[in-house]
């Protein structure tokens, strides 16, 4: 495992009208968002009102002027429910640069703990550097480590996709982190 360094300049989340769990009205607008972004990988639309309707209490939306501007879709890994995976965060481009990713992580991470969720699992290509910098400034406010490992090579994939590396915030040591 890697101690992830990051120089960045200190992140400072700034808060967004309402972070809440999403609803399948919200899908359609969790899709575009993703679309929109040209660097995630679409998923179906049929998947997010997947996302919506059975991993709702680990996702999480942000809402600014009464419209969604922004996701968090997870789920509690089976083997191990102490790590919560993000699959994808997205940001409405017009709302880029305001703190809500990092208040959607930091929220998801809050609403967890009841259940004893105590780390951060997401993976992230080489390239990513805004992603890094999120997760990275996420653990540093936190107070927490992050490491990082490859997860996924470029082979391993069927299509064309870069290599994907494994981020853990949070005390990666015990077994079921794999």
């Amino acid at each position: 495992m890697t101690p992830v360094t990051n120089s960045a300049t200190p992140y400072s989340p700034t808060p967004v009208a309402s972070v809440r769990r999403p609803e399948v009205a919200d899908a359609a607008r969790m899709w575009e968002i993703a679309r929109d972004t040209r660097v995630l990988d679409l998923n179906s639309s049929y998947s997010y009102l997947l996302w919506c309707r059975d991993f709702r209490d680990t996702s999480v939306v942000a809402e600014v002027d009464g419209r969604v501007g922004g996701f968090v879709t997870g789920f509690v890994r089976p083997k191990d429910p102490r790590t919560v995976f993000v699959w994808q965060v997205a940001v409405d481009d017009a709302l880029r640069g305001r703190g809500i990713a990092a208040t959607m992580l930091g929220r998801l991470l809050d609403h967890l703990a009841h259940q004893g969720v105590t780390r951060m699992e997401t993976t992230i290509t080489p390239d990513n550097t805004a992603s890094i910098a999120l997760f990275t400034a996420l653990a540093r406010d936190r107070y927490t480590s992050i490491t990082k490992r490859e997860l996924f090579t470029a082979s391993n994939f069927p299509d064309i996709h870069e290599s994907e590396e494994l981020y853990v915030v949070g005390d990666e040591s015990t077994e079921g982190a794999r």
